[in-house]
């Protein structure tokens, strides 16, 4: 376990802009930020079932596009969700936003932006999340682990 002030950012998106542009926003603020490409290569994705502890994440927010090349965000959350992914905060971004889709998001618990959207509202929404997140709560670290081991 480990005890964080710091928020901890799972970032998904097959753009690379998108994703240095996000992750640049997001450590600016000070965020632990773990970017990835593609969701099959992410420890979340790889692992059978979920390695939290009991009650504990391994991450504060979930920020994934829906449109990437091996499995949609919205898979990758469903994924998450059956796995009982302790992460409460999760975002997903998409251009082509379908009713379906918006939906089923929403019914996952979702926040839901469409490209391009103004950081602004980006920012309104995290600070609205900070304010949720405890700052001495405990984070596992499972996840920081896995990941160094796959780079």
């Amino acid at each position: 376990m480990n005890t964080s002030s710091r928020v901890r950012v799972i970032l998904l998106d097959d753009n690379e802009g998108v994703r240095s542009i996000l992750a640049e926003i997001l450590e600016e603020r000070g965020y632990e930020v773990f970017p990835y490409s593609d969701p099959g290569i992410c420890p979340l994705q790889l692992e059978r079932e979920c390695l939290c502890s009991k009650g504990q994440a391994c991450a504060d927010i979930i920020i994934s596009d829906v449109d990437m090349p091996s499995m949609t965000g919205l898979e990758f959350i469903e994924n998450q969700k059956e796995k009982n992914c302790k992460i409460r905060h999760v975002v997903l971004i998409s251009g082509g936003w379908t009713e379906e889709r918006l939906s089923r998001a929403h019914a996952l618990g979702c926040k839901t932006f469409s490209k391009p959207f103004p950081f602004n509202e980006l920012y309104k929404w995290l600070d609205e999340i900070e304010k949720s997140i405890e700052p001495a709560r405990e984070l596992t670290n499972w996840f920081q682990e896995t990941d160094s081991q796959n780079f």
